[in-house]
């Protein structure tokens, strides 16, 4: 009797961070469920295959504030195209990203460039960072996953926190407002332009509806606590069709 007492509570504690882990798989996706709610629906996010959003804002690098203005195409976690122009101590300048699957290229002004190995993987960590707070869907697929964790504030209201692992095995943060169901804030360790790794927070604010979808029209983004984006969405489509020159290797 004493035996089996025995291999019976050794196999309750081994099935217990089993059961932990699915008690959180399970109280993430309710968060999910009422983010995809607020955001529209899951019949119409699911029918968005690609977007495009025009910005405008600043950027700002030691200490100076920078304008900008961007539009980004985004079909999917593979495929991604950004091209922005500013002024940077004077000085104006264009910058273009595409990424295509496997593929990836980076050019400002007249300099252009293949990115590969860790320039290539950062990229796709862009993408789907700026995917998933749009549609939350990507986030109950295969390859992403998902666990609850402790409630926070978020400009003093109440959020939960969904915690996710990216299809590259890195993790973020993701914090949705418990009233409405909107996402407020996402964290995630994002590579810099020259090098290094920095944990960047950005909050999302001023939701506005387009064609029967939330979208959030500005944000704001830090580095290691410090200014880094500051943008406002002047428009936001849903797009059915892409030209696939526009995942081309900018010219």
């Amino acid at each position: 009797m004493k035996r089996f007492l025995g291999m019976a509570l050794v196999g309750l504690f081994v099935a217990a961070p089993a059961l932990t882990s699915r008690a959180g798989e399970q109280e993430a996706k309710a968060v999910l469920d009422k983010a995809v709610k607020a955001l529209g629906g899951e019949e119409k996010l699911s029918k968005v295959k690609a977007f495009t959003t025009k910005a405008k804002g600043t950027v700002s690098f030691e200490g100076n504030d920078n304008p900008f203005t961007g539009e980004t195409t985004i079909q999917g976690l593979d495929k991604f195209r950004s091209e922005f122009e500013g002024e940077f101590n004077g000085n104006r300048f264009k910058g273009v990203t595409v990424l295509n699957g496997d593929r990836a290229w980076r050019k400002f002004g007249d300099d252009a460039m293949s990115l590969d190995g860790d320039a290539l993987a950062n990229e796709k960590r862009v993408v789907y960072l700026q995917l998933v707070p749009v549609l939350i869907l990507p986030l109950k697929g295969k390859d992403f996953k998902v666990e609850s964790a402790p409630e926070e504030k978020v400009d003093d209201k109440p959020a939960a926190v969904v915690k996710a692992t990216g299809p590259d095995g890195k993790e973020f943060t993701l914090y949705f407002d418990k009233e409405s169901g909107l996402p407020v804030k996402q964290t995630a360790t994002v590579a810099g332009f020259r090098g290094g790794e920095f944990t960047q927070e950005t909050t999302y604010h001023d939701y506005k509806d387009f064609d029967g979808l939330k979208k959030a029209t500005k944000t704001r983004s830090t580095r290691d606590g410090q200014r880094f984006v500051d943008a406002e969405v002047t428009e936001f489509k849903v797009v059915d069709d892409v030209a696939p020159e526009t995942f081309s290797e900018p010219k």
